[in-house]
């Protein structure tokens, strides 16, 4: 589990592609600190495992099903990484609940500064905006943030100065892509209220049907 408060930008090293899937090589310098092999590490708001290291750089297996669903399959050497260690026991809480698994993307749609703050809007698909809500938590490249607007497919967050320091996210442009993870409280209950239930079958009977098999 993760909070969504980004300890470090890491920089990638190397990208090795397969068929479908990648490794990444990241150099960090806080994250390196106590790291074992196994570790979890969120990258870009993306849950990962560290399958080897040394002491400036770490590295992690990317599946296919991970680069489909992600920012990550943009990765070239030279990009900048949002970084978090998994939560120790015992932590404070200063973001949210974040698994690190996402939901999906969304694309920058503009940039807009507001006295000591900076508007981004993000517009997303469907079945992600669904659990996006105004006031709501929600994790961008795995910066827990908090939505201040809803409109159709888009939403708003304002970022401070020490968030645009911290992390990726004012590095951006219009048009890049962006992970994606919603407070898992929706979706469980959305789990919960529709489990086992099957759609009813739609009564096609009208006046058309009728006329057609010579009701009418």
């Amino acid at each position: 589990m993760f909070t969504g408060l980004i300890e470090e930008i890491g920089i990638v090293d190397r990208v090795v592609k397969g068929m479908k899937s990648a490794q990444i090589t990241i150099k960090a310098k806080k994250i390196i600190d106590d790291v074992k092999l196994g570790d979890s590490i969120s990258t870009n708001g993306v849950c990962l495992t560290v399958i080897d290291f040394d002491k400036s750089s770490f590295t992690i297996d990317i599946m296919p099903e991970t680069m489909r669903r992600s920012n990550l399959k943009n990765i070239k050497s030279g990009s900048k990484v949002n970084l978090e260690r998994a939560m120790k026991l015992g932590d404070r809480f200063g973001g949210h609940i974040v698994s690190g698994h996402i939901d999906g993307v969304g694309v920058v749609k503009a940039l807009e500064e507001e006295d000591n703050a900076t508007w981004v809007s993000i517009e997303s698909s469907s079945e992600v905006m669904k659990y996006i809500i105004n006031k709501g938590s929600i994790a961008i490249d795995g910066t827990s943030l908090t939505v201040a607007l809803v409109e159709g497919n888009v939403f708003k967050v304002s970022i401070i100065p020490l968030t645009k320091e911290e992390t990726t996210l004012l590095s951006k442009k219009v048009g890049d892509e962006v992970n994606l993870e919603c407070d898992m409280v929706g979706k469980y209950i959305e789990r919960f209220m529709t489990f086992g239930k099957v759609d009813e079958p739609k009564n096609n009977i009208d006046m058309n049907f009728l006329r057609e098999n010579g009701f009418v």
